[in-house]
This record gives structure tokens, sequence and C-alpha cells, in this order.
């Protein structure tokens, strides 16, 4: 598969921004709002937003257990912040009725990093990222709490992780999609390629 077709779940969230990074990271990228839609990629990115709207608006939309099913026969996936608890097995401190599409085997807590007002940028350095670290934009960021056998941690920051990797589902705390560095958009359009 030398040019791979990548969805972005198009709910909401910086789904523009991504869009743009894996067009720049050689890939076709298409909005993804319905199961007909997913069933057209080869691969999808969950990106940040509201992980509480995200949940409610993919039971709407009918996509809640179409990405289920996608994800656990072996679907690339990659989500960033409300991406990231959206491919948790569990939230600790979940809002009422929120759930997951899982993929990872972590456990999630959400606005870890603090409120709105405490977003900030730092670099990251993330294992299998080559020419340094990555500037790391975190907005009412999620952090890993804990992670199972199979799972990988990728960058830690401020002793905690921040990006982690199952097999074909990668996820970040920050937002890559924000900066204009396409390098983690480049690894999952290899991790896509790869598994075509």
């Amino acid at each position: 598969m030398s040019t791979p077709v990548i969805g972005v779940l198009a709910l909401q969230g910086d789904v523009r921004e991504h869009l743009i990074a894996l067009a720049a990271a050689d890939a076709v990228a298409r909005p993804v709002r319905r199961p007909e839609e997913l069933a057209e990629v080869d691969g999808l990115v969950i990106p940040g937003g509201e992980s509480t709207t995200i949940s409610k608006l993919a039971e709407l939309f009918g996509l809640m257990e179409p990405l289920r099913e996608r994800i656990a026969a072996g679907m690339p996936v990659y989500g960033t912040c409300a991406g990231l608890i959206m491919l948790a097995e569990k939230i600790l401190d979940p809002r009422s009725g929120q759930e997951t599409f899982g993929g990872i085997d972590m456990i999630v807590r959400r606005n870890a990093f603090g409120r709105q007002n405490e977003s900030f940028e730092a670099g990251v350095t993330v294992a299998g990222i080559e020419d340094g670290p990555v500037e790391g934009v975190f907005i009412r960021a999620p952090w890993v709490e804990s992670v199972g056998a199979e799972v990988e941690v990728l960058a830690e920051h401020g002793g905690h992780v921040v990006a982690v990797r199952q097999g074909r589902a990668l996820a970040t705390s920050f937002h890559p999609e924000l900066t204009g560095d396409h390098r983690i958009h480049a690894l999952f359009v290899d991790m896509v390629r790869a598994a075509g």
C-alpha cells in the first residue's frame, strides 16, 4: 500500500489540522462521520475535543459499534488528547454515561494536566521519532495512569505517560497536529502501510 487512505473522525475537534498533517505525511486523508465512510478507510485518527461529546456523537451517528469492531479487528488507529481517552479500556474519572472505543490496555485520567488556562507546550522525546523532541501542545490534556503488559510507553512528561502504542493503536496526550511537525503523523502513516 503506497498511499493509504486514512480517515479523521469528524465529529468534533481538530479535524482540519489532522487532515492537513496526514496529507503532508503522504496519505490520502478524508473526514469520517458515518459507518459507510469508516468502511472505506485503511486507518483512522481520533482527534482531540471533548471525550464525553465524542462518545455521545459517536452513538448518535451510529459509529460506536462499527468503530469498536474495526479497532478490535486490527484497523490502525491514532488518538490525540480526547482521542487517547477514547482508546482507553478504562477512564478513572468518566462523566456519566461516557463510553470509549477501547483498543489500548490502559487506564487514563481526564484533564489530568489541569484546566484550559493551565494548557502549555513542551518538548517531548518520543521513542521511534528521530531528530529530537516533538513540540507537545497540552490542552486540558489527559495522562495515562497505568498500562497493560502489551502496551509500549513511547513518551513521558513530568513523570506521567503521555504517548503509548499497542499493536496497531497509537495515542498521545498532546496535539502534534497543531505544531506543523508531522513526524508522529508520518509514524502513523507508516503503521497503516505496514498493516496493509
